[in-house]
């Protein structure tokens, strides 16, 4: 089974930027779209972006505009580049499958944003 393996996060400060990447142990073409998602403790995880095998892109709308997923198919690797960042988007930040079935969840990348 593809497993999936975050890193990128960290600190920074508001206005500030960071890019995500999301590194499978297989293909990602495997997958019919793959999403970033985060989750703050005590609330449902939220699907922020999606990019499908064909190369489609959607957005929440709290990230529209700033937020951009890309994918590197020969690296099998999926990216989120996160400009403008804002407190609200202190989360841990994860990625998977947009359809089941879905991957176990790995340990995700902490992003916090300071005001």
């Amino acid at each position: 089974q593809v497993q999936l393996v975050e890193s990128g996060g960290g600190l920074v400060q508001a206005g500030g930027s960071l890019r995500l990447s999301c590194a499978a142990s297989g293909s990602i073409l495997s997958f019919n779209a793959l999403g970033w998602y985060r989750q703050v403790p005590g609330k449902q995880r939220e699907l922020v972006a999606t990019i499908s095998s064909g190369g489609s892109t959607d957005y929440a709308a709290s990230v529209k505009g700033r937020f951009t997923i890309s994918r590197d198919n020969a690296k099998n690797t999926v990216y989120l580049q996160m400009n403008n960042l804002k407190p609200e988007d202190t989360a841990v930040y994860g990625c998977n499958s947009v359809v089941a079935p879905f991957v176990p969840w790995g340990q995700g990348t902490q992003v916090t944003v300071s005001s």
